[in-house]
């Protein structure tokens, strides 16, 4: 493995960026936010440079690594803050900066009215620095440094506008429902440290081959446990639709760069152990096929903009948990399905700003209507996006997320055809909730009133917009082309292996994913280009839209389930506390109280008192060796 002393660089630059806007005040307004985008560039073109040096070594050298310094060395446990560059995390450095220049060049005119913008460009890069430290760590110990940063981050830029209540809220939700993710991530460290004796990613793969299953599957499920909370799915999802409460270009990097990303990175860097505890890899399965389901159907009842294309991210994030769960037949399509999701996702949150920006701020779809006349550029930007978040061909997630498909299909027997037909589904939802995303803002009626005036974007928010639905376009085929992104994982999670039986050819399950995408995109062309559309959405609706309104009532579970026993067990808790402990010590103190003024009442003060006393005292004593010596 080859050695490095530049990859620090990639982190230190938008850190050095965050670090400077923050220290530095308002008196950096002027020119922050220039700073910060240089910064994030700058990492975007060292990350180029190392791709092209990595291209030109032989696949067995294109790993780098750098030793930092010496961080934990007790006994025979050692652990080193470094860095490794290799084919996977090149993926998510490349993603992470590109993606993220583009959303910090949208935001320099997307904030340009907020007095503090500065300060949010400083969080910006604070996130970008945070997260290319948790896909560049070598060990678990140093990616859980960056995981926890990109926690903090995230809660300061969706809290950005905390003077209103309901955002400081939905930030503070984030951040706790993360903190119980992330505590399956401790846990994992903590059992590979107390079974395996290392951290490192190497060392965690090398003892995988003599550990015990028991050990393997408690940490798969631990990690399991930590990418639920970081990439909002089921269980720890509930978090992610109130993330929209931040700027729009926080929700482009949050849902298509950093945050929800990481979960996915987590399980596919941590491919030996799944690998080697099947229950902990099925876990894996049940939880993206729940997750993209019901994704799926939240999105299906939405009218706010930002929170249809949130649900949608949670069901495409549950795509890619599914294809990371189906092992060395998935790996790499799940990668494949996250870096195509980051341009359309991405290029659709900046679609939704500017959507927005002529709106008014405003975010009801129902309130939208016929804006392709108006906003040109965005609806073709949009468009494209759409397109491929559908899988209509020859668009990106035409590639990915069938690939996942068929090889859902063929992981074999009844598990193949359930998780198969999970997916299949799932795609005919997602054309029509994001053909009903289409239709009520771009191409349906006229729905808003006198005081909106939609108008197209400024350049600096529609060329990044334009440049992500290129990416919308070509990735898929690129990626594919000659097997290349398989190929270039293979040394990394594994040669690419087929599920089993092969079930349906990939020329069939393209076609039922066509199928399905036609029927989701009729059904929703008739129920909202064709038909009437409300500008309030009607309240005379079926249970289940009511259910999915409210997110399949997840908050209302988690109250019910969680937050009330735990405040009645804090209760209690509370209660024992003043009554037993509190309460010992009370009595403790109310003994000795009681106890001091009793025998406070014997210091009269007269000697002959005291002389009584003597002399009862001698009594008693004599009286006492008389018995002994009887």
């Amino acid at each position: 493995m080859v050695t490095s002393t530049t990859l620090v660089y990639l982190i230190a630059l938008p850190l050095f960026g965050s670090a400077i806007l923050l220290l530095a005040g308002r008196r950096s307004d002027k020119w922050g936010h220039l700073l910060a985008t240089a910064l994030s560039a700058s990492s975007f073109a060292l990350g180029l440079y190392q791709l092209s040096q990595m291209l030109g070594r032989s696949t067995e050298e294109r790993a780098i690594t750098q030793k930092l310094f010496s961080w934990i060395n007790v006994g025979t446990f050692n652990v080193d803050a470094g860095l490794l560059l290799d084919q996977l995390s090149i993926c998510f450095v490349l993603l992470i900066t590109g993606v993220g220049t583009l959303i910090h060049i949208y935001s320099i005119s997307y904030m340009s009215h907020d007095e503090n913008r500065r300060r949010f460009f400083a969080y910006l890069n604070l996130f970008i620095a945070a997260m290319l430290l948790l896909v560049l760590g070598n060990s678990y110990l140093n990616l859980y440094v960056g995981w926890e940063g990109v926690g903090l981050a995230s809660y300061l830029l969706i809290g950005f506008w905390n003077q209103k209540p309901a955002y400081a809220t939905a930030s503070k939700k984030a951040f706790v429902m993360n903190r119980i993710g992330d505590m399956g991530l401790s846990f994992a460290i903590m059992i590979a440290f107390a079974t395996l004796g290392t951290v490192s990613f190497r060392g965690v793969q090398e003892a995988s081959h003599t550990a015990s299953k028991a050990a393997l599957t408690a940490i798969g499920i631990m990690l399991l446990v930590a990418a639920t909370g970081k990439s909002a799915q089921f269980p720890l999802q509930a978090w992610l639709g109130d993330a929209m409460a931040g700027p729009t270009p926080v929700s482009a990097l949050i849902h298509a760069a950093t945050m929800v990303t990481a979960g996915v990175y987590l399980i596919v860097r941590s491919n030996f152990i799944f690998d080697a505890a099947p229950t902990a890899q099925l876990l894996v399965v049940i939880v993206g096929a729940i997750t993209l389901m019901f994704g799926a159907l939240v999105g299906t009842a939405k009218d706010d903009i930002k929170k249809a294309l949130a649900a949608s991210t949670m069901s495409q994030i549950g795509y890619m948990i599914l294809g990371a769960g189906l092992g060395p037949a998935g790996y790499a399509f799940a990668i494949m399905h996250l870096l195509t999701h980051g341009f359309f996702k991405a290029g659709m949150f900046l679609g939704a700003g500017s959507v927005m920006h002529g709106m008014n701020d405003q975010v009801d779809m129902r309130r939208y209507g016929a804006l392709r006349k108006f906003m040109p550029i965005t609806f073709a930007t949009f468009g494209l996006g759409y397109l491929a978040i559908i899988g209509v061909p020859p668009f990106a997630g035409f590639y990915s997320k069938d690939a996942i498909i068929e090889t859902a299909f063929n992981a074999g027997g009844v598990k193949g055809i359930l998780l198969g037909s999970t997916a299949l589904l799932g795609a005919a939802i997602t054309a029509f909730y994001m053909t009903r995303v289409m239709v009520l803002t771009f191409t349906s009626k006229e729905r808003w009133d006198d005081n909106q005036h939609p108008h197209e974007s400024p350049l600096l928010m529609w060329i990044p917009m334009a440049i992500l639905a290129i990416g919308s376009v070509t990735t898929g085929f690129l990626f594919t082309r000659g097997h290349a992104l398989v190929n270039w994982l293979s040394p990394v999670v594994g040669e690419h292996a087929e599920g089993g039986k092969v079930l349906l050819q990939p020329a069939v399950v393209s076609g039922l994913a066509l199928i399905a995408v036609i029927i989701g995109v009729g059904i929703a062309i008739a129920k909202y280009q064709l038909s009437d559309v409300d500008s309030v959405a009607p309240q005379n609706v079926s249970v289940f839209t009511r259910v999915a309104r409210k997110d399949l009532m997840q908050d209302s579970f988690n109250e019910a389930v969680f937050m009330k026993p735990g405040q009645a067990l804090t209760a209690l808790l509370v209660k024992g506390d003043d009554k037993v402990i509190d309460g010992a010590v009370r009595g403790v103190a109310a003994t000795a109280l009681g106890t001091g003024s009793t025998l406070r009442k014997t210091q009269t003060g007269f000697a002959r008192s005291y002389a009584a006393f003597i002399l009862i005292g001698a009594i008693v004593l004599i009286a006492g060796i008389w018995v002994v010596t009887q």
